[in-house]
């Protein structure tokens, strides 16, 4: 099994906080991993984006054009992304940011309000972990738990009045998918 997971969305929407985590979470599973974030002028608002490798076998290449799935936290990453996806792939995305109507018809879209949940939780910033939720959810990549303890191991001390606010994001991201739009019809 080898999963390439793009992780996209603005700058300051944590999307290389998101990538990190899975990283860690799936190392701490024994997994092979990589992780590489991509830097620049997307910190200051542009679109940034990391992907994350995990594979139960050592990995070839971190290189990935076709990733198998992809998170997309705002429109100009489901635009870039969406047709870059492996034919049977996923495309998790925050539907609260994100009207455009699917393209394709082979492979799957989770639609998700994560906005909506990281208000309800009084952080908007947790969106990134609302949709990792929902992502880990669709896939079975890892049990929550994983993350959970990369979480309680990773956060840093400046980050940690909102471990449990996290924790909370990433439970409820997987809990609301089952609502939420797994196998979207496409339009013609």
């Amino acid at each position: 099994m080898q999963e390439e997971i793009i992780i996209s969305g603005f700058g300051g929407q944590g999307v290389l906080f998101a990538g990190q985590l899975l990283a860690y979470a799936a190392l701490e599973a024994g997994m092979h991993v990589t992780w590489i974030p991509s830097y620049g002028p997307e910190m200051r608002g542009g679109t940034a984006h990391c992907t994350v490798t995990v594979s139960d076998e050592p990995i070839g290449s971190p290189l990935v054009r076709h990733p198998t799935s992809a998170i997309a936290l705002n429109l100009p990453s489901f635009e870039k992304y969406e047709g870059l996806i492996k034919p049977g792939g996923l495309l998790v995305y925050n539907k609260s940011l994100i009207v455009a109507a699917p393209r394709r018809a082979d492979i799957r879209y989770v639609g998700v309000l994560a906005n909506v949940v990281a208000e309800e939780l009084g952080n908007l910033r947790q969106a990134n972990v609302v949709l990792l939720g929902a992502y880990l959810a669709v896939t079975g990549l890892l049990p929550l738990e994983s993350v959970e303890t990369a979480l309680n191991d990773h956060l840093s001390e400046r980050q940690r009045s909102f471990l449990a606010s996290n924790k909370e994001a990433l439970r409820r991201g997987a809990a609301g998918v089952i609502p939420w739009e797994l196998n979207m019809e496409v339009e013609p």
